[in-house]
């Protein structure tokens, strides 16, 4: 009977259907392409939610996790395994913080520096976030997100929680006081539709934190790992955080997240407070250096600069032309967002027909999160097929 319906129908009848699945049956990936097992290539222009930044296949990727399965694939935290300190070394080198904890994913990591706002400052100070931020879907993390679709269900959630406008100068001097205990802030905002803080945006947090003495945090689950062009996206910017949230592809695809702290928070958690079976898993961080000694040492992240410079010229191109159909080009990197005037759900079909993976977010923005390793060549072919869809639309 099992093999008597697809896998589509399988999966429905099996899964908790908390996902919207592409129709695609994947069959494998190679460098910045995925096939389908019906024999179609796709160029993959959201790399797995910005995990797969080397794309499919790398081969010191795969090199990396094999030498470490064969040497053990889980060890305790009582233990020290050396990949993880060898990681966490270069996420201090490349952040410019202190130290590391290491989470499973982006969303564990950011639970790990509720607790340790909490434990720092106490439970009656207020932590600000901001309108369409995304930290995640636990209940803590959840509860710093500024989209109500994700919450609407859930309450009550964590209390002492002030949601801001992005951007919003105004309301951002109104509201941190000598109350304040931390302000999250995605510098760009990846599923509130890639949306860049403002340099007067960030420096007035900064004059704040200045004068109120709060802990900024800064969440780079999507935007860090040389994804904007520089290896954490705070740093286009005249600061530096307190503490610094990452995950995606920091693992080389396998799951781990990580936070990192500055000197001045790195003594908070004491042993017990805090910890994860599985967190900073051998493996993953193996494969996770690889990653980033290719990102950042081999300047793959030089790349990524000019390359995204170079794609977001190519779509700007497209937005004069097509100035009814194109609202905005916005991003950093390859980063990057494309704000349409109506909801981009078709627009992602129509990409997907012509081979492209793209995906849709905030309903009207279609975020475009290539593989760091893509060429010029795969932009072109982007560009190319966009402005296909663009003429084809009446």
């Amino acid at each position: 009977m099992k093999n008597s319906i697809n896998i589509f129908e399988r999966e429905e009848e099996i899964l908790l259907q908390t996902y919207k699945r592409i129709p695609i049956k994947i069959s494998h990936g190679e460098g910045v392409y995925l096939y389908s097992k019906d024999g179609k290539k796709y160029l993959d222009f959201f790399s797995g939610l910005a995990v797969n930044a080397l794309g499919y296949g790398n081969k010191k990727v795969i090199q990396a996790i094999e030498v470490q399965i064969n040497k053990f694939i889980h060890l305790s935290n009582y233990y020290i395994n050396t990949p993880q300190v060898e990681l966490a070394e270069k996420l201090v080198k490349y952040s410019g913080l202190s130290k590391v904890f290491f989470a499973n994913s982006g969303t564990e990591a950011v639970e790990a520096s509720l607790k340790l706002i909490r434990k720092y400052f106490g439970p009656e100070k207020n932590i600000i976030t901001f309108s369409n931020a995304f930290h995640g879907r636990t209940y803590g993390s959840l509860s710093l997100s500024g989209k109500e679709k994700y919450k609407k269900y859930f309450s009550p959630l964590l209390p002492n929680i002030i949601q801001l406008g992005f951007n919003d100068l105004e309301k951002l001097e109104k509201n941190v006081t000598e109350n304040t205990a931390a302000i999250y802030l995605e510098f760009i905002q990846g599923e509130g539709g890639i949306k860049v803080a403002s340099n007067m945006f960030v420096e007035k947090i900064n004059e704040l934190r200045n004068k109120f003495d709060f802990a900024l945090v800064a969440d780079e689950v999507q935007s860090g790992i040389g994804r904007t062009g520089k290896p954490f996206a705070y740093q286009h910017y005249n600061i530096e955080p307190d503490l610094v949230i990452v995950a995606k592809a920091i693992g080389g695809g396998l799951p781990l997240g990580a936070l990192i702290t500055n000197k001045r928070y790195d003594n908070v958690f004491q042993q017990g407070d805090h910890g994860s079976t599985f967190g900073g898993n051998p493996v993953a961080c193996a494969a996770g250096l690889e990653v980033v000694n290719e990102v950042f040492e081999n300047e793959l992240v030089k790349n990524v600069a000019d390359l995204g410079n170079y794609f977001k010229s190519e779509l700007n191109l497209l937005h004069k032309k097509y100035f009814d159909k194109i609202v905005d080009v916005r991003g950093l990197g390859f980063m990057i967002g494309v704000e349409l005037p109506k909801p981009c759900v078709s627009l992602v079909d129509k990409f997907r027909e012509k081979g492209i993976l793209v995906n849709c977010t905030n309903e009207n923005v279609l975020r475009i999160l290539p593989p760091l390793i893509s060429t010029k060549e795969n932009i072109d072919y982007f560009i190319n097929i966009f402005s296909e869809i663009l003429s084809e639309d009446k």
